[in-house]
């Protein structure tokens, strides 16, 4: 009984160190986005921090617009970056904890 539960306790150890190397790996994963007509441009990491804001000075007359920009391609870039980081959390958690009742759901 023990053994079991010591060989379960390393393989969630194991299976923590994976995930902390997935946080890593999504560090460098750049996700992309932009605005229609190109005027605004966003890029972030797989975990969603922001790396970069581009804005083309046309949009530096208008406020409102700036803004209304900034709130559809943050949320999408940020929509796209969790439906990356998601995938390789879950993918981990798969292949790690396959025997574990309930543990494949709670990285969904």
């Amino acid at each position: 009984m023990f053994g079991d539960l010591m060989g379960m306790m390393g393989k969630l150890q194991e299976t923590q160190k994976k995930m902390d190397e997935a946080k890593k790996r999504l560090d460098t994963i750049l996700i992309d986005e932009q605005s229609s007509d190109g005027l605004l441009k966003v890029t972030l990491t797989g975990n969603r921090a922001v790396k970069s804001i581009s804005v083309d000075d046309s949009l530096l007359e208008d406020k409102e617009q700036l803004e209304d920009y900034l709130v559809l391609v943050v949320g999408k870039a940020i929509e796209k970056a969790t439906q990356v980081n998601e995938a390789e959390m879950a993918a981990v958690a798969k292949l790690e904890i396959p025997g574990i009742p309930g543990m494949d759901q709670m990285f969904k």
